[in-house]
């Protein structure tokens, strides 16, 4: 073939890569003014961008989504979605008619912002910042665990940069050296309501890309030869890249490029009808990119673990349990843990130390430590992330997306309460019960003993969406007996009684167990109740305390009083038609230092406090 051969056959290349990004631009249009909504300016400035990709350097068998060799494409730019859906199309899997006719609308798979209804795609994306750091998680599985060829690619937005987590997603990226991770910056100058901080001021961009050990290449977002080889650069790059793209917002519809007042509007139709024309009409051309090379199949799990075994009235912390069920956990290799940089206070660190090769140090950093414990379950690992329950409320927003994701891992949270002591309230994770039970299909547990919290571990490994475990730091007697069974929506009775119900979890139940025994010398006979599992709660336990005592309840928890367990059985019991007399006694005051009795006794949670409202109720 001659020289001029070659460049003839590459030009008819570039023209048909701008004809499908002309496509892609024009569904983009259609599908958002039919709607009536959408982000169409924010996808037209990245179809050049996506035309390349998805024609010469995506590896994906569209039609087999669960192919473990496809490589990974998340929108981190969520609200792009018409691009995506427009990408959808052109590769044969969404129709003309689902994309015009159900866009946005309701009960459609097309939502506003992506979401796992399509097979397609990983994870929900839209809060801005977080697409890129699951893609960490993916990127980490792929080059230590399954050790497969596949790439992750992410589009990010330029605003998006502004949102420390996409930093902290690159520091990890170069601090584990993926090499399988592209992140794709369509700087289009352009945010919500003017023009970001950065506007296109690349260079700055370049070195800060590189101040976090990343590798930065620099092109025109429009120019489908430089882009070509900017991706073919990224395949090939021996740590993790970042394609700066300078783009225009609106891209190919003169009247909006470029203009600030556009952001998250659909053209009116006069307007879309003369942008599609410009852009040469609607197209239906169909993409076959590249496909993945076939992978081995997934090695057969391991049979169960055999969890860790206490003493009864032996003294043990709930941490140290969660640890030890943890490392047996680790006899599957589809489990792997995260920590943030307090392993040795988790007790994360005994899983760490037995199966290196799938722990992951996150450091302080909350949100990629979440974030990435959902990229790793997008490939089928069952992943736990522990860290100091307070610090668990930075990685909030991710929690919530994972809940959306509909992603399933295991958070343990450790160091909760005024029971921590004297290290005051900054340490002591007050919140997340509340935070926890909010997170849609979240499951939240909360153990009082070593052997129920490692018969609780133990479910988490398989359960379905989000599962939280509450640890205590200070070392409890073990109540339970060995082999007992703590089913997730369950309780224990573990003492029986008919003037009172003490109603407590994880260290209140240590509590109500003592004041119980201090009212049975008053001659008040109360029934101690073990709520571990808070989200969902027993309610029939609840009901059946509610006719043994009367409707007489002490609930007791280390914890404010929002949202945590007094609301969970009382949200339980709001429908009875009686009357149900109720002491809630939770943290109401901001906490201070002291030892944990001295902590657990000036929050108004103590054997004393019990005691005081349980002898008021009977």
């Amino acid at each position: 073939m001659t020289m001029e051969a070659e460049r003839t056959l590459q030009d008819e290349e570039v023209t048909r890569l701008g004809d499908l990004a002309a496509q892609l631009r024009v569904d983009s249009i259609r599908c958002s003014t039919k709607a009536g909504s959408g982000h169409p300016t924010s996808s037209l400035s990245a179809a050049d961008l996506l035309a390349v990709l998805i024609s010469r350097h995506l590896h994906y068998d569209w039609r087999n989504p669960g192919n473990r060799a496809n490589d990974h494409l998340i929108f981190s730019k969520g609200h792009a979605s018409p691009l995506l859906y427009a990408v959808f199309k052109a590769v044969g899997v969404v129709s003309e008619q689902e994309l015009m006719d159900t866009y946005r609308q309701s009960g459609s798979r097309l939502q506003g912002h992506p979401t796992p209804a399509l097979p397609w795609v990983d994870v929900a994306t839209g809060s801005l910042g977080q697409g890129l750091p699951v893609g960490v998680g993916i990127a980490l599985a792929g080059q230590y665990l399954d050790q497969l060829p596949f790439h992750v690619w992410v589009l990010c937005g330029d605003s998006e940069t502004a949102e420390g987590s996409i930093w902290e997603a690159l520091d990890k990226a170069a601090h584990y050296g993926l090499r399988n991770l592209t992140a794709i910056v369509d700087v289009n100058r352009l945010g919500q309501r003017g023009a970001t901080e950065l506007e296109w001021d690349l260079d700055t961009y370049r070195r800060r890309v590189e101040a976090f050990g990343c590798h930065p290449l620099v092109v025109d977002g429009h120019d489908l030869i430089e882009i070509d080889e900017a991706f073919t650069r990224a395949r090939q790059a021996t740590g993790p890249t970042v394609v700066l793209a300078r783009t225009v917002k609106g891209k190919g519809v003169p009247e909006v490029e470029n203009e600030p007042d556009w952001h998250g509007k659909a053209l009116k139709p006069d307007m879309a009808e003369r942008a599609v024309q410009a852009l040469g009409g609607v197209r239906q051309i169909r993409v076959t990119g590249p496909r993945p090379e076939p992978a081995p199949p997934v090695a057969s799990r391991a049979g169960e673990p055999e969890l860790p075994k206490y003493d009864k009235g032996a003294k043990v912390a709930t941490r140290n349990a969660y640890g030890d069920a943890l490392r047996a956990l680790g006899s599957r290799p589809d489990v792997v843990a995260l920590d943030g940089e307090v392993s040795d206070s988790t007790r994360a660190d005994k899983f760490g130390e037995a199966y290196p090769d799938r722990f992951f140090e996150m450091f302080i950093s909350e949100q990629q430590l979440v974030a990435a414990a959902v990229g790793l379950q997008v490939r089928g690992y069952r992943p736990f992330a522990a860290t100091f329950a307070a610090f668990l409320s930075r990685a909030y927003d991710f929690i919530r997306m994972a809940g959306i994701s509909q992603a399933d891992l295991a958070l343990a949270g450790s160091h909760a309460g005024v029971e921590i002591g004297p290290d005051g309230p900054s340490q002591m994770g007050l919140e997340d019960l509340a935070a926890m039970r909010a997170v849609q299909g979240s499951t939240v547990l909360y153990p009082s003993d070593a052997v129920s919290c490692a018969a609780l571990v133990g479910q988490m490994v398989d359960r379905e969406g989000v599962s939280y475990l509450r640890t205590t730091r200070g070392k409890y007697p073990v109540l339970y007996d060995n082999g007992e069974e703590f089913p997730v929506g369950g309780s224990k009775v573990l003492r029986a009684g008919g003037d009172v119900a003490l109603i407590g979890a994880g260290v209140t139940v240590h509590n109500c167990l003592a004041a119980a025994e201090e009212l049975t010398r008053e001659g008040i006979d109360a029934l101690v109740i073990d709520l571990y599992s808070v989200k969902p709660v027993d309610r029939q336990r609840l009901l059946d305390a509610v006719r043994d005592t009367g409707g007489r309840l002490v609930v007791v928890e280390d914890h404010y009083p929002q949202g945590g367990l007094g609301a969970a059985v009382l949200e339980s019991l709001a429908d009875l038609a009686d009357p149900v007399r109720v002491k809630h006694l939770a943290v109401r005051g901001l906490p201070g230092s002291g030892t944990p009795t001295q902590q657990l006794d000036q929050a108004g949670i103590g054997v004393t406090a019990i005691v005081s409202a349980a002898r008021a109720l009977a």
